[in-house]
C-alpha cells in the first residue's frame, strides 16, 4: 500500500494520510467523513466486534461472512454494510485529490459505461455528473438509507 496514515483525530473524525511515492498530504477534511461507531454494549456492537476479530485472525473467508450461530440475519447484515460503508469511504479519501471535476468528468466504468445520477427528488431524470459530485451524491444517499431507521432499525431482533 502507498498510503501511509500520519496521525488521526477522533474528535473530528479525521485521519491524515500522506502518498509514500509522491509525499503529498491527503487531508480528510475534504475527502474523509467520521464512522459510523455501534454503541457500545449494544448487539451490533459486539457484532462489529466479532466481524473485526475475524477479519484480522487470517480465517477463511467463507467462514467470516457466515452468520454467527443464535444472531439475527438483519443486524448481521447491517453491521457488514456499516462496516463496507466506512472502508469504501477510507478508500474513496486516498484517491479522491486524483479524481477531480476536470480530471474525471464523467463517472465511468471504462468507455463502454457511464453511470447516471437519478434520485428521485433533485434528480428526477438520469444526469450526467463529473465523479466526484456523483460519488458525493452516492455516498450522502447510502449514508441517508443506513440512518433510515425503516431500512436500519436502530432496535436489534426486528
Amino acid at each position: 500500500m502507498y498510503i501511509k496514515t500520519l496521525y488521526s483525530n477522533p474528535s473530528v473524525g479525521c485521519i491524515v494520510t500522506v502518498n509514500v511515492l509522491t509525499g503529498k498530504r491527503l487531508c480528510c477534511h475534504q475527502t474523509f467523513r467520521p464512522k459510523k461507531r455501534f454503541e457500545p454494549g449494544t448487539l451490533r456492537y459486539s457484532l462489529h466486534k466479532h466481524a473485526q476479530a475475524s477479519l484480522n485472525s487470517g480465517i477463511n473467508l467463507r467462514q467470516v461472512v457466515q452468520l454467527p450461530p443464535g444472531e439475527e440475519l438483519n443486524d448481521w447484515i447491517a453491521v457488514h454494510v456499516v462496516d463496507f460503508f466506512n472502508r469504501i469511504n477510507l478508500i474513496y479519501g486516498t484517491v479522491s485529490d486524483y479524481c477531480t471535476n476536470e480530471s474525471c468528468p464523467t463517472m465511468s466504468g471504462g468507455p463502454k459505461f457511464e453511470y447516471l445520477w437519478a434520485d428521485g427528488a433533485k434528480y428526477k431524470k438520469p444526469a450526467a455528473l463529473p465523479a466526484p459530485q456523483y460519488v458525493a451524491l452516492l455516498m450522502d444517499w447510502v449514508e441517508s438509507q443506513i440512518n433510515n431507521e425503516t431500512v436500519f432499525p436502530v432496535s436489534t431482533g426486528t
